[in-house]
């Protein structure tokens, strides 16, 4: 396994979650019910765990496309997209749909999980 590229399209993937959480993070909060003046922005919990889980779909992609025989840019990309359009967002909209969280907030996060995934496809198959 190619660590280093795991780490890049780990990087690159949550570089990608910060620009768009920072573009949509009214849109967000207002959806999850979450009040800016609950946030605890010095805490740094939420942000380690958020890197150490994309670091493991990182990983866990590398090793599929490695099983898979994938390998150029295109595939890695049409990969990427089709594990978070078809495995991972739905999987989240589920949770969602059960717990009564507005389609807004689905829509967010769930193009969070397809780009997110598209770009780690993408990177891991340019190491």
């Amino acid at each position: 396994m190619e660590y280093a590229g795991v780490i890049v399209a780990a990087i690159a993937a949550y570089a990608f979650g910060a620009v768009w959480y920072m573009l949509l993070g009214k849109q967000w909060m207002a959806a999850a019910g979450i009040s800016p003046d609950s946030i605890n922005r010095s805490n740094p919990t939420p942000y380690i765990l958020s890197f150490v889980a994309v670091l493991l779909v990182a990983g866990m992609m590398r090793h599929a496309f490695t099983q898979a025989g994938i390998g150029t840019a295109g595939t890695g990309l049409i990969a990427g997209f089709g594990l978070g359009a078809f495995i991972a967002a739905p999987w989240t909209i589920t949770n969602y749909a059960y717990a009564g969280r507005p389609p807004s907030l689905m829509l967010i996060d769930g193009v969070y999980t397809v780009v997110g995934c598209s770009i780690i496809g993408l990177v891991l198959t340019l190491f």
